[in-house]
């Protein structure tokens, strides 16, 4: 019997980049298979040869055996090739079954036929087994949930293949679960998945198989049973990465963030905790718990109803980010391509933008300076290529996040926050970002952490604040948490504050 897919020979260049050099890969029916590397080593490239948005320069292509070319994204939708992408493309003012009809709305005579619309969103979920009201506004559900009705609008075309790329980065590891059931029920079905993800322990977990790019290269192809985390972050950066969340034990002095009794109706209440110099603080709890709310009204993104914030005793009246940055806090976002660069600008330009005061006299940028700041940044954080001119957005992720944290870094902040500063970015990456927090920390910024990775809150924290529906639910020293405790604290199931 022939495989659902095979690619043989794939390579694709661009201008100035060899993109993929003579790729496999074969995935057969009702197998889960994993594509893993660093950002950069050519999995969105094969990926998208595969969707029909970038012809091969070389190689072919066989569906079910058969050589195809694919010509485009609705050849490829057309030929049982269904595409779920890490950013979601839903309408949240639309309901989940509208959202699962998108592009395909069944109507008479012009007239939409919400009966049957209803009908067949209903008969799609309950195949997936996903449990939700297909009239349900989408934006009322959460991130999880709407990522399953991704998957459910691109299994309602009855694909042959379907590409999950990072489905779980904006998910805690508990609610992740769902959607692995989601996954585990299309494998039954004979539906051959293809599922990209950072997330080491997922694959391990999900996949029948796992390819291994670098450099646009296949390294190698291996059955997931037997393989371990380590012997693919060997073959993804070509290096043993010994810890890839690397501790450093540094002094721990005086408190230098205190949050007390912060309130924002609806989002989180009497939320208290501080953060001592040279102390990393992880703020964990699953997605919607409040962690990023928290930080925002600490920084002055958002405005507390009530509760004091104090960096180094002095109260911080944070109204505008701008006041926060003044007063010695600087927040790096969950969302880095949303609020925290300005992705056609330099890497020049977006360091200096939260420093423009001092890099300025008589109403003038000094170009000297901002350049020299610029410079020393990059190489402190080791941005590749260490170009300044060039526009962020043709960085990776990994490197665009260094560019981020290089930013705020250039405020020299007293208190950091850092909101899933590893999220999207590969094993190298991350271990570069981590060992970058390590030494923050040792030069005495207090920082506060928020992950949905559990192994990198427990791996990197000194303590770990505990947040469940917007309350402070446990408050957990480094020799006493792990992951059960922090998830029974998480779910509400124990109070150990």
């Amino acid at each position: 019997m022939s495989a659902a897919l095979e690619m043989r020979g794939i390579s694709k260049s661009f201008p100035g980049i060899r993109a993929l050099s003579d790729v496999d890969l074969v995935v057969e029916s009702g197998e889960v298979h994993a594509i893993v590397g660093e950002n950069g080593a050519g999995k969105s490239t094969l990926m998208k040869i595969l969707a029909g948005v970038y012809q091969p320069d070389e190689g072919t292509i066989l569906l079910g055996g058969e050589e195809t070319r694919i010509s485009g994204q609705l050849d490829a939708r057309r030929r049982g090739i269904g595409m779920v992408y890490q950013e979601l493309n839903l309408v949240p003012d639309l309901t989940v079954a509208e959202n699962i009809a998108l592009g395909r709305t069944p109507s008479r005579f012009g007239i939409l036929q919400r009966r049957r619309l209803h009908e067949e969103a209903v008969a799609v979920l309950e195949a997936l087994d996903a449990r939700m009201d297909p009239s349900a506004i989408l934006g009322s559900l959460t991130v999880s949930q709407q990522q399953i009705v991704e998957i459910a609008k691109a299994y309602a075309l009855r694909p042959s293949i379907i590409v999950l790329d990072e489905p779980t980065s904006s998910l805690s590891e508990h609610e992740a679960q769902a959607l692995f059931r989601v996954v585990r029920r299309m494998r039954e079905e004979g539906i051959a998945i293809i599922y990209i993800s950072h997330r080491l322990r997922e694959v391990l977990d999900l996949a029948d198989r796992v390819t291994v790019l670098r450099d646009g290269r296949q390294i190698e192809t291996r059955e997931s049973k037997g393989l371990t985390a380590g012997e693919m972050i060997r073959l993804m950066v070509g290096r043993d990465l010994t810890d890839v969340f690397p501790k450093r034990d540094v002094p721990i002095a005086e408190t230098v963030l205190e949050v007390e009794g912060l309130t924002r109706a609806g989002a989180f209440e009497n939320v208290s905790f501080e953060v001592r110099a040279g102390e990393i603080v992880g703020l964990a709890g699953l997605v919607g718990a409040g962690r990023t709310e928290v930080a925002r009204a600490i920084f002055g993104l958002d405005r507390a109803q009530a509760g004091t914030v104090r960096v180094d005793g002095a109260e911080v009246r944070a109204r505008t980010p701008g006041k926060g940055l003044a007063s010695g806090i600087a927040y790096v976002p969950e969302d880095r391509k949303r609020d925290g660069i300005v992705p056609s600008a330099s890497i020049k330009d977006n360091i200096s933008l939260p420093v423009l005061g001092r890099l300025s006299a008589g109403g003038w940028i000094s170009r000297g300076k901002e350049q020299r700041l610029a410079k020393e940044q990059v190489a402190a954080l080791g941005v590749s290529p260490p170009v300044i001119d060039r526009p962020v957005d043709t960085l990776s992720g990994g490197n665009q996040q260094k560019v981020v944290i290089a930013k705020w870094l250039a405020a020299r902040p007293r208190v950091l926050i850092l909101d899933e500063p590893t999220r999207g970015v590969d094993v190298g990456a991350k271990a570069d970002i981590h060992e970058i927090i390590g030494e923050l920390a040792a030069a005495g910024t207090a920082i506060l952490l928020i992950s949905s990775e559990l192994p990198e809150v427990l791996a990197v924290s000194d303590r770990i604040v505990v947040l469940h529906e917007g309350r402070v639910s446990a408050e957990l020293g480094r020799a006493e948490a792990d992951e059960t405790s922090i998830m029974h604290a998480a779910t509400g199931e124990a109070v150990t504050a």
